[in-house]
């Protein structure tokens, strides 16, 4: 016999108050579903429902088997979702938000070209160097950098992101070449988001806390500066990777080069994600990594090279 005979049927009984409304729900005559109820307590060998002319009602160990049997329903139905969304095309309203700068340069196009092969999905984008909540904003995806802290969000890992402290060699003539942590304070910091500068110092990570006479809360902004001989910047590599290689920007201290962060696909926690954004984040990480800013290096110095882009750990920065 099917030992999972009769549970659909409980289930159903349990949650209408009675066999002819259970009945009606599955589609069955009021017999089938009282004989498959008996089939079920004979099984058992316990009663699961006290029963009268009108309404029949849950023992103690019903209510305890109805408990496990709405999980066991719900287990089944993830289960065929998650079978048949494989390879579903992905449609409805996808919210997502992501970091300004970086969002306009690398997300927006990929999500542009990613919607392009999929008409029937329609895209919110909010651009915002705030956090947003995405359980609160009713989102269904972040994109964000740095490191995570977030533990009621999924995070799916999309690319490397490194850090470099660099400066443009007129200011180095002007001003010297640091050549270690103690020697920053010398030095006129172009200050971003924060004004503490993470780095690597014996094996481990490092903050410093910077000053200087300029701040803007723009990466652009802090890269136009430092290209102008104002100060010192340190910037994610996809700001500056392009000048290290030119060599309007050199790259200072690599020895204390900060341990890499990463871009990250952030989602709330649910045992099976929708089609559109599954499939949007395997295609921004496969976009990602197709990047040229993510391949090329830049050229290696006096004092020893780059460090290469690897995992990073988490959290927000």
């Amino acid at each position: 016999m099917n030992r999972w005979e009769g549970l659909d049927e409980f289930v159903a009984v349990a949650e209408c108050g009675q066999f002819s409304a259970a009945a009606e729900r599955l589609g069955l005559s009021s017999s089938q579903v009282s004989r498959q109820i008996a089939r079920l307590e004979e099984r058992l060998q316990t009663r699961l429902f006290y029963r009268s002319t009108r309404r029949v009602a849950l023992t103690e160990a019903g209510q305890t088997f109805l408990q496990h049997c709405q999980r066991l329903q719900d287990a089944r139905e993830e289960a065929l979702r998650a079978v048949g969304d494989l390879g579903g095309e992905p449609k409805g309203l996808l919210r997502m938000t992501c970091a300004v700068a970086y969002g306009e340069r690398f997300i927006v196009p990929l999500v542009t070209d990613f919607m392009s092969r999929h008409p029937q999905l329609r895209v919110d984008i909010e651009l915002s160097n705030r956090t947003l909540d995405l359980l609160h904003e009713g989102l269904d995806l972040a994109i964000r950098l740095g490191r995570l802290q977030d533990s009621r969000l999924v995070a799916t890992r999309l690319a490397p992101r490194q850090m470099y402290l660099c400066a443009a060699p007129d200011y180095l003539q002007r001003y010297g070449r640091p050549h270690s942590l103690s020697e920053l304070g010398r030095h006129n910091c172009l200050v971003g988001s924060s004004e503490v500068w993470n780095f690597q110092l014996d094996g481990r990570e490092s903050a410093q806390r910077v000053q200087g006479n300029w701040r803007c809360n723009s990466g652009q902004a802090v890269l136009d500066a430092a290209l102008r001989g104002l100060g010192l910047c340190q910037l994610p590599d996809y700001y500056v990777l392009e000048h290290l290689r030119s060599g309007a920007l050199v790259s200072l201290l690599e020895s204390h080069q900060p341990p890499n962060t990463a871009v990250w696909a952030l989602y709330p926690q649910q045992r099976h994600l929708s089609p559109k954004v599954r499939q949007l984040v395997d295609f921004l990480k496969q976009g990602l990594a197709q990047r040229r800013e993510y391949r090329a290096q830049p050229p290696a110095t006096a004092t020893g090279g780059t460090s290469a882009l690897h995992d990073a750990s988490h959290q927000q920065s």
